[in-house]
């Protein structure tokens, strides 16, 4: 049986339950998988601010992946071990369409998150991750600065006829996923969290064989293709379902603890 050395677990609907929280359950299965001296880490789409403070309230002091994988820093001392900017060309081109067509467009500067203007849809997405917001009105400035992901917020159907025609834009020079059905998310090609977990696997010396992935959405299937044991949440879609190699429970139900019992602890 494999022995798995490295954990990289998404944290919205996979990590945390519908309350946004880590269950006493789960916390103790990451505490009995780091005492088994397995390596546990987030990959999240999160920005690192963030993602940074769930994973200091699980007791994690290991690098995490942010971004979708443009960013991977270390907890404990904040180096950075792995970065991606879009490309400025790229963020021009989207930039403008998103101008011309009355998208909402943000961006991420410094680990900031800046939008053109306050509306509901950056309210919104502020109170579901509890990021604090900067509006900037001259936002074309913003753009020439770099950053590892922008994000438009709109309805998923509409996103859904936009991608092909963002794939023709700028498909050749950015990452183009889905962290979640409202959410359409671009980064570098190499800022995904496929690349991100390849390149912790070697930072920590163990092959990919020896890595789990735990996701839910579909900005998660890179991971789990690359990863010895790719695991779709009992609540992930059913595109991840059908290419994972196991599903779990759901986030409500402790689907993470359940696969590092069977997995990494042993325990049916």
């Amino acid at each position: 049986m494999t022995q798995y050395k490295l954990i990289a677990i998404d944290i919205d609907d996979t990590l945390i339950n519908d309350e946004k929280e880590v269950t006493p359950g789960v916390q103790q299965a990451l505490e009995q998988a780091v005492a088994k001296d397995v390596v546990v880490t987030l990959a999240t789409g999160r920005a690192y601010a963030s993602a940074q403070k769930i994973a200091r309230q699980t007791g994690l002091n290991v690098p995490i992946i942010t971004y979708q994988g443009a960013l991977i820093k270390n907890l404990l001392d904040e180096k950075v071990l792995y970065e991606r900017f879009v490309p400025m060309d790229a963020a021009r081109k989207l930039f403008d369409y998103c101008l011309e067509h009355d998208l909402h467009l943000q961006t991420y500067i410094d680990d900031k998150l800046y939008a053109r203007e306050e509306n509901q849809k950056l309210i919104d997405y502020c109170a579901l991750n509890k990021t604090p917001y900067y509006v900037e009105p001259d936002f074309a400035k913003m753009i020439h600065q770099p950053t590892p992901k922008m994000l438009i917020i709109d309805e998923p159907d509409y996103l859904d006829e936009l991608i092909p025609i963002f794939q023709e834009l700028v498909g050749d020079q950015m990452h183009i996923t889905k962290s979640k059905p409202h959410f359409l998310e671009f980064m570098h090609k190499e800022g995904t969290k496929g690349h991100a977990l390849t390149f912790l696997a070697n930072h920590f010396g163990c092959k990919l064989e020896e890595t789990i992935a735990i996701g839910d959405s579909w900005n998660d299937h890179e991971m789990l293709e690359c990863a010895g044991l790719g695991v779709a949440m009992g609540n992930a879609i059913q595109p991840l379902k059908d290419i994972a190699d196991y599903v779990t429970a759901s986030n409500n139900e402790d689907g993470v603890k359940q696969v590092i019992e069977q997995f990494v602890l042993n325990q049916d």
